[in-house]
């Protein structure tokens, strides 16, 4: 169970399936010639120029190469080259994070990550190195086990208070490895309106605390009843 700020208070939210995606690190270290930065350009490999191109090109794996059906977060969040205004860098390093909902498109991904990359620095002249780190599969909750916890859901808050096909979510959760190895669900306790979870103003709604308990002794008189 996780709280979720934008579920309405005491609601409960799940799904057979994928319920949150795949969460995977990327580093590309990018690899060019140094040089002066005004009257030496045409001697040098311009590693910032590359990595640039690196960040656009990577894009076009999600726009063109997975099924417009299917879905796939590919984000570089750090760029970091340079130590003069004036000089054109050797290396760049630019690192993200690659977030799937299908392990075949997660598989897809990670091998055009590299294709790409690798492809677009030789273009440019210099080279890529791509350190692709899988991190959280994806939560996929079992059929089964995603109705229980759904009729369970309904016994403590109400019918109208559940939804058993929630759209899954790009974020990542290391719950995930559990139901790799045994069946079960993953659900959401809504904690209304206010901040997202993670955000440095997050608070915790205390209100749904008996929501929550209610939910794990009704599973508990529900699945495993006294013999």
């Amino acid at each position: 169970m996780h709280n979720m700020p934008g579920i309405p208070e005491g609601h409960f939210a799940t799904s057979p399936g994928a319920m949150l995606a795949s969460a995977d690190s990327i580093e590309i270290t990018v690899t060019g010639k140094g040089g002066h930065g005004g009257a030496g350009v045409h001697k040098a490999v311009d590693s910032v120029l590359i990595g640039s191109q690196i960040v656009n090109a990577l894009q076009s794996i999600v726009a063109r190469n997975v099924d417009p059906l299917k879905s796939a977060v590919i984000s570089i969040t750090m760029f970091h080259a340079g130590t003069a205004f004036n000089i054109i860098p050797e290396t760049a390093e630019l690192k993200g994070t690659v977030r799937t909902l299908d392990p075949a498109v997660r598989d897809l991904v990670e091998r055009r990550i590299s294709e790409v990359a690798e492809s677009v620095a030789r273009a440019y002249g210099g080279s890529a190195k791509v350190n692709y780190t899988r991190m959280y599969p994806v939560t996929m909750n079992h059929a089964r086990q995603a109705a229980i916890a759904a009729d369970v859901a309904r016994d403590v808050a109400g019918a109208d208070r559940v939804n058993d096909n929630v759209t899954p979510l790009m974020g990542g959760e290391d719950f995930a490895f559990m139901l790799e190895a045994r069946p079960g669900a993953f659900v959401f306790l809504g904690m209304g309106d206010g901040n997202d979870c993670h955000h440095p103003a997050y608070r915790f709604n205390d209100n749904v605390l008996g929501h929550g308990a209610s939910y794990w002794a009704r599973l508990v008189e529900k699945t495993m009843p006294a013999g």
